[in-house]
């Protein structure tokens, strides 16, 4: 197993929709396996596989002892929502924010092996589910903050100057692991 490179915000793929896992084979399994170890090295709850550069639809999780992963999740959300509380991303350091979320999630999808999988939860395990599965659909949890929440957070994000470490970042992985892995997985 190997820890992977966090994408920050500015790179693509982190508004580029992730393609639906069709080789259920070794590769996937061993990208689970990665994403789950480097989940657990920067300590967070969820980690979406664009966040380490590869376009596909699979997220890990770690909320309290449930912990596990999820491939081409689909989501069944309550129409009531919980109370807003502060979520911060792996992708966005330093920038946290209330966001609104739905109380209670089931999700259905498959395991790293291809078997189905059906997982339901409310309170923070159900707001993972709906910000790993925001990944998947390149979409950042900026994108549902209210209006004076975003702008104050998008105040942050441009003093940190983060465009010019994203493309460095790109430029240092093109070619790499996340492109060419991510190209034959998906397809």
């Amino acid at each position: 197993m190997a820890i992977l490179g966090i994408r920050i915000i500015g790179d693509p793929v982190l508004r580029t929709p992730a393609q639906e896992v069709t080789d259920f084979g070794p590769e996937l399994q061993k990208l689970v396996e990665d994403m789950d170890q480097t989940m657990e090295d920067v300590h967070g709850a969820g980690l979406a596989a664009p966040q380490v550069g590869v376009s596909l639809r699979v997220f890990t999780y770690q909320i309290g002892d449930e912990r596990g992963h999820i491939v081409n999740p689909v989501l069944e959300l309550s129409d009531d929502y919980q109370e807003d509380q502060v979520e911060g991303c792996l992708s966005i350091p330093g920038v946290a924010a209330p966001v609104p979320r739905r109380r209670h999630v089931k999700a259905t999808g498959f395991d790293k092996f291809g078997n189905p999988v059906a997982l339901e939860g409310a309170g923070m395990l159900a707001r993972c589910f709906q910000h790993e599965t925001d990944h998947l659909d390149g979409i950042l949890f900026l994108d549902r903050l209210a209006p004076e929440e975003k702008k104050a957070a998008w105040r942050t994000l441009r003093s940190a100057n983060y465009s010019q470490t994203a493309n460095a970042t790109v430029q240092k992985r093109s070619g790499a692991l996340g492109s060419s892995f991510g190209a034959g997985m998906g397809k």
